[in-house]
């Protein structure tokens, strides 16, 4: 299984690799690492304050999780109308959705136009795995060292590498030495890869591994799925979009724009007012069955207003959605299998899938669990649990990611007096306001921990846009040097802390809670910032407003 990008020396050239920067030798204005969609805008807007910017990619082309997300299955769990970008009206107007969800394939060609029309290539440089960046205090500049051993050198880095971009592996003895084919979901070859007539494992029932399940028991000659914990699932309700709809949808896009704006996190659904338990049963049931019914994320959030913080509610929910499973699994103790025990529905973030539960009911299709028969070793023929010996001819490993710090983890952040990210963070991320990290001074996240997540390009164009204005209030005051304070970081933190306070899904395993026991994080941690986005972004513009009073600037 390859995991290495191709190399490709196109784009900028670094400065030499034993160069000593002083500040008028700086390679550039600006680092970006990571071309996906925040790094792809966030150059864009760069350019137009006249900066010199470099954007360095692991991969061979644009697209970040588009790019390497390439498995059977995968696509927008967002409506496509409300995950293309906003801030440009020919873009807009170009470009046809053909799904209400649209595939993977879809996405990547409309990044692929997006950066043809902005003619964003000609500053990445492609096949650019960063391996350290380090701060140098007397130049006020960072220096970005790749693996190849190149090194760019700019007055400010901006991290575009996404709270879901470092796959995981499981723990389990013998992964190498199977001897068949084999992937990570998260890092999916180009080529296709057919299934038909194999016999196929996939091992992990999280949302890739939901998308994946459906694809592969279509074709597979036999489909065995290891799930060691149920996720709550509900149907996505996906369709064309006819080009009859489409000047009509294209219309829309101002109000939809403005719907996502005023949401709590982004969507084009919003928590319904009421109570789950001031209805009555035949009220409450009526509804869920609406919301059940309907496309998209509704049936999440666009539920009561108390079902992620009510126990009594959630239940109820629970029940539901489990009665629902029960209803579309023909076999009831596969059925209890796949209803989780462990945790209530939304608590963790809901796949949204297309007849997942039906497939149980193929014959060809067999689940196991490994929590209560777990994976002993992987063999050069297929796996072994306690009880029972398997052969496949291809094992996928849908197993996630090293969600929020782990992007930052594989890369050697350094510091003021050569402090290392990873260290600091050992106790759980620490920001001012999910941007700025106290002690690196002129680096930038974009959807970093703390920021506000949901319908993640919404939230993308907002960090971008705040990120582009200070850079411009220092250009034109002839700054230099930004850095965020202890005070600003401890009063983030709390903040961030009280926004989580009652959420039930904060008392659950999950990576919304910085738990990945593939990556040997077993302790829940401050992840995310869980309030609204618009209670988010209130914060960041009164910083703006009052001039980045909050921020040291020199």
């Amino acid at each position: 299984m390859s995991q290495t990008a191709p190399s490709d020396r196109t784009g900028p050239a670094p400065v030499s690799s034993t160069a000593t920067a002083s500040a008028a030798e700086l390679d550039c204005d600006v680092v970006i690492i990571g071309a996906g969609i925040s790094g792809m805008y966030q150059l864009h807007r760069l350019r137009g304050l006249g900066l010199k910017v470099v954007v360095l990619e692991a991969g061979t082309g644009v697209g970040g999780t588009w790019y390497w997300n390439r498995y059977p299955g995968a696509r927008f769990d967002s409506e496509s109308y409300s995950y293309a970008y906003s801030f440009d009206q020919e873009l807009l107007d170009a470009w046809d959705w053909s799904e209400h969800f649209a595939a993977q394939p879809e996405t990547l060609r409309y990044l692929n136009f997006v950066a043809d029309k902005l003619d964003l290539r000609r500053d990445i440089r492609f096949s650019a795995r960063v391996a350290s960046a380090q701060y140098d205090d007397d130049t006020r500049s960072w220096a970005v060292t790749l693996e190849s051993g190149d090194r760019y050198r700019a007055r400010f880095m901006v991290t575009a590498i996404g709270p879901l971009s470092s796959p995981t592996m499981p723990r389990i003895p013998g992964i190498e030495e199977f001897t068949g084919e084999y992937f990570h979901t998260g890092l999916w070859p180009k080529e296709p890869v057919s299934f038909e007539g194999k016999r196929v494992a996939v091992i992990g029932t999280g949302a890739t591994g939901v998308q994946t399940i459906q694809e592969v028991a279509k074709t597979a000659k036999t489909l065995t799925v290891f799930q060691r914990r149920p996720n709550w699932c509900a149907p996505l309700h996906n369709a064309r979009i006819t080009a009859e709809e489409q000047p009509a949808l294209k219309a829309r896009y101002p109000e939809i724009f403005q719907r996502c704006r005023e949401t709590f996190a982004c969507f084009l659904h919003t928590p319904d007012p009421r109570s789950a338990l001031e209805v009555s049963d035949e009220e409450r049931e009526a509804f869920w069955e609406q919301r059940y019914s309907e496309p998209g994320f509704g049936i999440w959030q666009g539920n009561f207003r108390d079902v992620m913080i009510d126990r009594t509610a959630n239940r109820m929910l629970s029940d539901f959605v489990a009665k629902k499973i029960r209803q579309r699994v023909s076999d009831p103790a596969v059925a209890d299998l796949l209803i989780p025990k462990d945790h209530g529905f939304g608590t963790r973030r809901v796949p949204l899938e297309t007849k997942y539960y039906e497939v149980y009911n193929q014959p060809n299709v067999r689940l196991v669990d490994a929590l209560s028969t777990p994976i002993e070793r992987i063999t050069p023929t297929g796996l072994e649990t306690g009880e029972e010996a398997f052969e496949f001819d291809m094992i996928i490993y849908a197993t996630g990611f090293d969600a929020i710090t782990g992007s930052f983890d594989r890369i050697d952040f350094r510091g003021e007096g050569g402090q290392s990210l990873k260290e600091r963070w050992a106790g759980g991320p620490k920001t001012f306001l999910g941007v700025m990290v106290e002690g690196f001074p002129n680096m930038f996240m974009l959807v970093g921990p703390h920021t506000a997540l949901g319908n993640i390009p919404r939230s993308i164009e907002y960090n971008v846009d705040w990120v582009t204005g200070l850079m411009a209030h220092m250009r034109d005051k002839d700054i230099t040097y930004a850095a965020t304070t202890a005070r600003a970081v401890a009063d983030w933190t709390e903040t961030v802390r009280q926004a989580g306070e009652g959420l039930l899904s904060n008392e659950v395993d999950s990576w919304m809670t910085g738990v990945n026991r593939n990556a040997g994080k077993t302790e829940r941690i401050l992840a995310r910032y869980s309030g609204s986005a618009v209670a988010y972004r209130e914060r960041c513009d009164a910083v703006a407003r009052a001039g980045y009073r909050e921020i040291k600037l020199a």
